[in-house]
């Protein structure tokens, strides 16, 4: 028998080289482009449940990782599960007992007195612009109102320049009068409640979604992986390494912002109860915690409250101390806590996060701020950066 009958017959169809393989393997760039496209055309049609979808994946996260901690404790993976959700849910539980009915107190008593508080700015605003002429050309707003000139008893929330300030500053449509403003108020309190209870629902169905993936967690682990013996294998080689490197990239960095606002929150809170403001000091603090995950605005719109309660307080000298306080921590945060503490998450140089963060907000504002850092973190890790060659040459 020579050699060649004793080699192994190739079945018809099959490739007849290496080469052969390696292009079934890795197809073409437009087959990979139509996948991306078809992943970017099906995360547009699921953008209506973005706030179900980003709030799961960040409980499920970090339950996740409660349950690998627990790892070498505990040796069942299904208690250990039922420990961190018990844990979870009773954190969140007893911090809304312990928040909520101060938080409701404190912003019913702050919505009472907030045209108390915006008719004290006017004045301020219009004695500081009559000793400092540049507050004037600061704010033109000043000027406007002085032609008007209220009386203090027909003083108006339509006619205020700080109310006129803020809108211009947060980009808002002037307040229309009569008829059309009541239709407008309506329409806004429907579109405030539709969101209210949109939150609510997505939270909650947050939480029982998250609970039933980290329980299930090897089990939906293999079957994504049993695609890979399917006909849309390519698919899955295509999207899935991609999917969960992003998704640890980004996870570490909600772990980064979330401990950065704890820490602004507790500065702030402690900054508060030095100057003398402690009685809404729960307002405040929550305020500052959920503005602490919008970039740039969100400091405007946390420090607002409480310069105005300043104010109210103890005059425009007490508001200058609490603008200058929330300024000193913000610098702290963005030049200091934010490098540090991305740096230790991500595994970055913290001047190289400072940078990310600078461009990433004068670039693309606020989506820049949040996710330039952990963008570009997978992009140099993953597309960019060479992977180590094997020392075998395998």
């Amino acid at each position: 028998m020579t050699a060649e009958s004793n080699s192994p017959q190739m079945p018809p169809g099959a490739p007849s080289s290496s080469s052969d393989i390696t292009a079934k393997e890795h197809p073409s760039f437009l087959v990979r482009l139509s996948i991306w496209l078809g992943a970017a055309a099906c995360l547009y049609l699921l953008r209506s449940f973005s706030l179900l979808i980003f709030l799961t994946f960040i409980f499920g996260y970090i339950q996740a990782g409660g349950v690998r901690r627990l790892e070498a404790k505990i040796r069942s993976r299904r208690l250990r599960v039922v420990l961190v959700t018990l844990c979870f849910l009773g954190f969140i539980v007893g911090l809304g007992n312990f928040l909520a009915p101060r938080v409701q107190q404190q912003a019913e008593t702050f919505a009472k007195r907030y045209p108390d508080y915006l008719h004290n700015l006017d004045n301020s605003l219009v004695e500081a612009a009559e000793k400092y002429p540049v507050v004037e050309r600061l704010f033109p707003q000043i000027v406007d109102y002085k032609k008007i000139s209220p009386p203090s008893s027909e003083w108006r929330v339509e006619v205020s320049a700080s109310s006129k300030i803020f809108r211009d500053m947060l980009g808002l449509e002037e307040e229309s009068r009569g008829p059309r403003r009541t239709t407008q108020m309506v329409e806004q309190m429907k579109d405030v409640f539709t969101r209210i209870v949109s939150s609510v629902s997505a939270f909650l169905l947050s939480l029982l979604f998250s609970f039933l993936i980290v329980w299930d967690l090897p089990g939906l682990a293999a079957g994504a992986r049993s695609l890979r013996g399917t006909k849309i294998r390519f698919i899955y080689d295509e999207l899935a390494p991609t999917v969960v490197s992003f998704a640890s990239v980004l996870g570490r960095a909600f772990e980064a912002q979330l401990v950065i606002a704890f820490l602004n929150t507790f500065f702030t809170a402690l900054g508060v109860w030095a100057i003398g403001l402690d009685e809404n000091i729960a307002f405040f603090s929550v305020i500052v915690f959920l503005c602490s995950f919008i970039p740039v605005a969100g400091v405007f719109i946390s420090s607002l409250p409480i310069c105005l309660m300043a104010l109210q307080e103890s005059g425009f000298t007490l508001m200058l101390i609490v603008v200058v306080l929330i300024t000193a921590i913000h610098m702290v945060e963005t030049y200091i806590l934010n490098p540090k503490i991305y740096g230790h998450h991500l595994r970055m140089n913290p001047v190289i996060v400072l940078i990310l963060l600078t461009l990433g907000g004068k670039l693309f504002h606020v989506w820049g701020l949040i996710l330039g850092v952990p963008i570009f973190t997978y992009i140099f890790g993953t597309a960019i950066k060479h992977k180590e060659c094997d020392p075998k040459g395998a």
